[in-house]
């Protein structure tokens, strides 16, 4: 841009400023950016014909202000103009690799830089237009989460850099449009920031913001993730706006390479993203499958408290049903000497009802000791579930990394697992009844021993 700028023989106070205005905010003060059908046109002020480009009447044409603001307003439309019409004919989601959209941020960074003023630091003068940008989420609630997420990310450093983070954000959210018009209808915030002949303070700001509402035809997808927004040089490139057929046809190829190129680079991040999530999700089913082992685990340790328990129980049960034997015997033996022939009878029927008895509670040993065998096999099946479970799980761990023909695989695996749990649960269930049947039993058995005991005193 520097072979554009025309040097003058004897430099004045007026254009030593004006000069010194387009190194800091690298604009063409000493041309007129025109528009000629889809063409920028440069124009030198002193070759301007009687044949003005459209601008506004109360303006002056030969101030330096006014046609920095009239270029700038040219440079949006091009830009806007190009990049929508690039958009529609490329027919996908833009990146941030995409040309005429980069450009387009520079020129729109240009655009709010125009007139900024400048704040002292303790680094020196400083100019950023995240001040203005910031206005945003006071004057509307909805750009309050843009704010927030440009604040959160860790790679911004400067002010600028969130300045650029917070118009790509607006962009893919199709609300840069409303974002400009809200802040440009309140001037008495913005002069704060600008100075009065600024861009954003004129009727060009308003126009640019206007022209901005075609944006929402097109999608945008920005990762800002290792982009370094802060130290970007933003420098238009005029060559892209202006005539050249060669460039053009050159270009053309270029797109379409590109174009192939970004295509393929969009699937593979597509099909890395697919992969990740499938990974995420059979992760996601591998600790709730620890999670079940570890309660199955709890479980079985219950379980088999609760057999031994019972073992306990049979044991007594059995000491106390010998003991009641052996005290009959040495009832009877007492009794069968001293009493008459009739008391005998009696005792004898006695002695049949308690042999009776003795083999109801042998009939009943026996079964509480078939429950516990069935117990105990059924505790051994438990434990092999328990290591079946454990064997799948640690298959699962191994085959999460593998590709995505293994999820039918592992989806079955999860349902026999579901099975099996809800089969565990059944047979808990089924153990806590017969534990229930087995205490019933032992309290019938001690009620009865009871009654004899009363009645052989």
């Amino acid at each position: 841009m520097s072979d554009l700028t025309p040097q003058s023989e004897a430099p004045t106070p007026t254009t030593d400023k004006i000069t010194q205005a387009a190194r800091e905010t690298i604009y063409l003060c000493n041309f007129r950016v025109s528009v000629d059908g889809e063409w920028l046109c440069l124009r030198e002020l002193n070759d301007i014909s009687l044949t003005p480009d459209p601008e506004p009447a109360h303006e002056d044409p030969k101030d330096p202000i006014a046609i920095e603001r009239l270029n700038l307003m040219n440079m949006a439309k091009l830009s806007i103009k190009g990049l929508i019409e690039s958009a529609l004919n490329l027919g996908r989601t833009l990146d941030s690799d995409y040309a005429p959209l980069q450009q387009f941020f520079v020129v729109m960074e240009h655009c709010l830089k125009h007139g900024l003023k400048s704040k002292k630091t303790f680094l020196g003068q400083n100019k950023s237009f995240w001040g203005p940008l910031e206005l945003v989420e006071k004057l509307t609630p909805e750009a309050g989460e843009i704010t927030a997420s440009v604040k959160d990310l860790p790679g911004l450093k400067t002010p600028l850099g969130r300045g650029r983070a917070w118009l790509r954000l607006a962009l893919m959210q199709k609300k840069l449009s409303d974002y400009m018009k809200t802040i440009i209808n309140r001037k008495d915030l913005l002069s704060e920031f600008y100075e009065p002949n600024a861009l954003m303070m004129e009727e060009e700001g308003a126009v640019i913001a206007g022209l901005l509402v075609g944006l929402n035809v097109i999608d945008a997808n920005l990762c800002m993730k290792g982009e370094d927004l802060d130290s970007q040089v933003g420098v238009i490139d005029f060559s892209m706006y202006l005539k050249d057929g060669g460039h053009s046809s050159k270009s053309t190829e270029g797109d379409g390479q590109i174009t192939a190129i970004l295509d393929q680079k969009n699937y593979v991040e597509e099909l890395n993203r697919h992969l990740s999530a499938s990974v995420n999700n059979l992760q996601a089913k591998v600790d709730a499958l620890e999670k079940s082992n570890t309660k199955l685990t709890e479980e079985l340790a219950v379980a088999n408290n609760r057999i031994i328990t019972l073992q306990e129980e049979v044991e007594r049960v059995k000491e106390e049903s010998s003991y009641l034997v052996e005290s009959s015997r040495k009832t009877f033996r007492r009794f069968a000497f001293g009493q008459l022939l009739s008391e005998q009878l009696d005792v004898e029927k006695e002695l049949e009802v308690q042999i009776g008895m003795r083999q109801e509670m042998e009939l009943s040993m026996k079964m509480l000791e078939k429950d516990i065998c069935e117990k105990h096999d059924a505790l051994v099946e438990l434990r092999q579930q328990l290591e079946d479970v454990r064997r799948l799980n640690h298959e699962l761990s191994h085959k999460s990394q593998s590709s995505e023909s293994s999820i039918k695989q592992k989806a079955e695996i999860i349902s026999r697992l579901e099975e099996k749990t809800n089969q565990m649960a059944s047979t808990i269930k089924q153990l806590e009844n017969s534990e229930k049947d087995v205490v019933k039993q032992a309290r019938n058995l001690n009620s009865a021993a009871g009654k004899l005991l009363q009645k052989q005193q």
